[in-house]
């Protein structure tokens, strides 16, 4: 049994591999750049790509580099090595890196600057070692060999001392940025040691506590340098200067635009010189950023003249937690001659009625981060009509205003205001009336509480609107169509249900309403903004339907408006089986979203599936069969409509099909055997019994309706008669209604069954499964074929019955025809006696009172032996002859027991 401790061992040994095997960095290929920032490295990893551009090894435990470290990466022009603890860099540690361009050492430990290192990089052009360990800054010759230099940051928390000559390698470098950092307490500045530098923006992190004569030393050094921006951070660290020395005076012999103040602290006095200074020098762009304000022991304002005469192109005042600043002589005069005014998160929340007056030449005043409120913004007891002149961009974002109406009436009467920013505020949730100034074109209300009664307070004369980020739900498209001259509207991050039906805004062409809750947009969602060529609509739940398939192939064809987030942006949430699908990726059947190519579609396939059924039907004589089955229905309905029934008589025992090979054998056998039996069958075939000038077809219907049974001679070439097949299909008509029964099939040659035609499955199955009589070439045996014949036909007098029908059905083809001479021959069978009587032929002129009927056109004539209906011509079966009288038939019925029905 293994002891616990090895199988932690054994755990530890197998778990090694895979974090040896977990990539140290994050590679890019496209860019060239390898990420292994904060990976808790202790080496530079190994086999990393020879093509690598860029190289971060920052925030690791890096001590050291080593030569042949980054012997593999040649191509290496941007490596950041900060916040490691190095303290050493090989002599040739760069040695195969001759093309790196910007180098950073920032926050190490390193004791000295490696100037060795440093020797191969000739194309250097950004080195930062600022933050390191070193006690001097003294730059060894090798800097001067370094000619793309254009950024150096130096120093670090133990230096104390900067040498005349510490910076003398760069005499002959033309810098763009040179920062120095130094440390926390005296410091040994000797005169003459920036005059080496040749540089345009100069940065120093240099406390001057105990040692503030040094800052006009370090002045006088500038002058005559093309310094563009001096900025001092922590001039005065740890205490507020109480020296009476003009610590500011060299700044008038500067070439320096841009003054920064950054951290540090400052009393009145302090800031008061600086001002001054500032006022006779070329400083333009002043900032004082994250200072320690304070007022200067027992100073009260009294005989306080102000600072006049002051001009500044921008004032930064930010992130100053004491107010006090902006009056600190207790007056506003220093804001008079200020071109551009910012007071960003200062505090402040109220503002003096003179202030106003104040800053007269003020274009451009942003108050952002600030405490404002509406009351102490603006107040009825200062008068606005003649201030700020000259404003024309007013920033008051990020405070705490709530009423457009006040801020409407604050800027109604200022000349220039063009545009306003009131984002991040509590505006657009009140119902107010409001009276805007004319020429603002240009309004943000970002990050307000908006709802759609605030478009009642909003100008009509815009340019440009921002209401994105502001909870909106619902929009007031009459505003849109007041705003004429709307070129710009940002509806981002609302919560928007629906884009308005006809949606009018006659010059907008920048339209961002992405990040909202509609779902819909159709082909005419912007039809009514004629100018639209920008839209950013994504990030909305979209229900990916032909309405959004058309608009988008409609703005593809169109190429207007551009979609500016598209596709990444635009995602299906309906129906449920496209949720999180990609609308890119949606692409509905061709014909589903196409409704006119669609009905093209259906009216062409419509069309031709017409062409094909007309042309089938011609080929196929369909018209005709359509018209004989309903000759066949309309005589069965007939039949059956009364519900009574008496027996039909027929004209024909059988009527024969045959084609036109086997006529001769249908003359000469099947006539002769049956026609001249005693007594003798009565056969109808179509060469005698068809009547001449009638249709064929008409002839067939009626033949087969008339007779009692239909024989078909089967052969090779009745299968192959057109005419054959036709009577095929009227028995099979007849067969479906009658029963199967009444057909004889009698094969004279042998056939194929599955030759028969495909539509008389019928009969094919009949062939297989019902008797049928087959003729023998053997006369010996042809005498039986008779006999079995004759018993399928029934007795010639027993043949002449057929099915039970209607007793006061009659078919009549007008409502006037009279019935003339009508040849009845008449033989009854006597079921009883058995003694056959003979009528003679009777004329019958019967005149009828409602409706008369032609024999020509009867299909069927109704018999009945049982039941009989009114007045009757009756023949009685017990006398050899019987007269039949002239009777009125009152309800068309005649009853007799046989009736010959073909009539003359």
């Amino acid at each position: 049994m293994k002891p616990a401790g090895a199988g932690a061992a054994w755990c530890c040994l197998v778990l090694l591999p895979l974090v040896a095997a977990r990539p140290p960095c994050r590679l890019d290929p496209a860019d060239g750049t390898a990420l292994c920032k904060g990976r808790e490295l202790r080496r530079v990893p190994r086999a990393l790509p020879g093509d690598l551009h860029a190289l971060d090894l920052s925030y690791n435990k890096l001590q050291e580099i080593a030569a042949g470290d980054l012997a593999g990466l040649p191509l290496l022009r941007r490596l950041d090595l900060a916040f490691n603890n190095i303290s050493r860099l090989a002599p040739d540690a760069f040695a195969a890196n001759r093309l790196l361009e910007q180098l950073r050492l920032f926050n190490n430990s390193l004791a000295h600057i490696p100037a060795p290192a440093l020797r191969p990089l000739a194309n250097l052009r950004c080195l930062d070692m600022s933050n390191n360990l070193y006690g001097r800054a003294a730059l060894d010759g090798v800097f001067g060999t370094l000619r793309h230099l254009r950024e150096l940051w130096l120093g670090g928390p133990l230096l104390r001392e900067i040498g005349r000559d510490d910076l003398a390698a760069l005499k002959d470098t033309a810098l763009q940025k040179f920062a120095l950092k130094t440390a926390a307490g005296p410091l040994r500045y000797r005169a003459g040691a920036f005059s080496w530098l040749n540089v345009t923006e100069l940065w120093c992190d240099m406390a001057l506590d105990g040692s503030a004569a040094a800052l006009p030393a370090l002045l006088r050094d500038l002058r005559g340098k093309p310094l563009e921006t001096l900025r001092f951070r922590n001039l005065f660290e740890f205490a507020y200067y109480a020296g009476s020395a003009d610590l500011f005076a060299g700044l008038a012999e500067l070439r320096a635009t841009k003054l920064v103040f950054y951290r540090g602290k400052f009393d009145e006095r302090l800031l008061r010189s600086a001002l001054l200074n500032v006022r006779a020098s070329r400083v333009r762009d002043l900032e004082l950023v994250a200072i320690d304000f304070a007022r200067s022991p027992g100073s009260n304002g009294s005989g306080s003249a102000g600072i006049s005469g002051l001009r500044l192109d921008r004032l930064l005042l930010q992130d100053i937690s004491n107010p006090d600043v902006l009056r600190f002589d207790w007056t506003f005069t220093w804001l008079s001659g200020v071109a551009a005014l910012s007071i960003v998160n200062v505090n402040f929340n109220f503002v003096p009625c003179d202030a106003w007056g104040e800053m007269r030449n003020v274009r451009v005043l942003n108050v952002t981060g600030n405490r404002l409120e509406d009351a102490y913004l603006y107040s009825q007891r200062c008068h606005y009509g003649a201030v700020m002149p000259k404003l024309e961009t007013f920033v008051l974002a990020n405070n705490q205003l709530s009423s457009l109406a006040v801020l409407a009436a604050l800027t109604l009467t200022w000349p220039r205001l063009s545009s306003l920013d009131a984002s991040r505020n509590g505006l657009g949730a009140r119902r107010e009336t409001c009276r805007w100034n004319g020429n603002l074109r240009w309004l943000a209300l970002s990050h307000n509480r908006v709802t759609a009664a605030a478009f009642a307070c909003l100008p009509t004369g815009l340019e440009y609107l921002d209401l994105s980020h502001s909870q909106l739900d619902r929009l007031d498209a009459s505003f849109f169509s007041r705003s004429r001259r709307l070129r710009e509207l940002r509806l981002s991050g609302n919560k928007l249900k629906f884009i308005p039906s006809g949606w009018t805004c006659p010059s907008l062409e920048v339209l961002a309403i992405d990040g909202n809750s509609f779902g819909v947009l159709a082909r005419g969602s912007f039809g009514n903004m004629p100018r639209l060529a920008s839209l950013a609509a994504g990030d909305n739940p979209y229900h990916c339907t032909c309405e959004l398939y058309l608009f988008l192939q409609e703005t593809r064809r169109r190429q207007r408006p551009s979609l500016r987030d598209w596709p990444g942006n635009w995602t299906c949430y309906h129906p449920e089986e496209l949720l999180d699908t990609a609308v890119a990726a949606y692409a509905p059947w061709p014909l589903e979203c196409d409704v006119p190519a669609l009905v093209a579609v259906a009216v062409s396939g419509t069309a031709a599936a017409a062409a094909v059924a007309a042309a089938l039907c011609w080929k196929f004589d369909v018209p005709w069969y359509v018209r004989a089955t309903w000759r066949l229905v309309r005589s069965r309905y007939r039949g059956r409509r009364g519900g009574g029934g008496v027996a039909r008589r027929c004209a024909y025992h059988a009527f024969v099909s045959y084609s036109r090979a086997d006529a001769g054998w249908v003359r000469r056998e099947l006539l002769r055997r049956l026609e001249s039996a005693t007594p003798p069958y009565r056969l109808c075939i179509h060469e005698r019994d068809f009547t001449p000038g009638r249709w064929i077809i008409d002839n067939i219907i009626e033949s087969i309706e008339a007779s009692a049974k239909v024989i078909f001679v089967l052969s090779r070439s009745f299968v192959d008669s057109e005419w054959c097949n036709y009577e095929l299909y009227f028995a099979h008509q007849r067969a479906v209604g009658l029963g199967s029964e009444d057909v004889i099939l009698v094969v004279k040659e042998p056939i194929d069954a599955r030759g028969l035609p495909r539509k008389f499955s019928r009969l094919r199955k009949m062939l297989g499964s019902k008797t049928y009589l087959e003729w023998p070439p053997e006369p010996s045996r042809q005498p039986f074929f008779w006999m079995q014949l004759r018993n399928l036909l029934g007795s010639p007098r027993d043949g002449e019955v057929e099915t039970a029908v209607d007793t006061t059905t009659v078919d009549t083809t007008t409502d006037t025809t009279i019935v003339d001479a009508i040849t009845v021959d008449i033989t009854t069978v006597d079921a009883t006696t058995d003694t056959t009587t003979t009528v003679d032929t009777t004329t019958v002129d019967t005149t009828m009172d409602t409706a008369t009927v032609d024999t020509t056109t009867v299909d069927t004539t109704i018999m009945d032996t049982t039941i009989m209906d009114t007045t009757i011509v009756e023949i009685t079966t017990t006398m050899d002859t019987t007269i039949v009288d002239t009777t009125t038939v009152d309800a068309t019925t005649v009853d007799a027991t046989t009736v010959d029905s073909p009539t003359t």
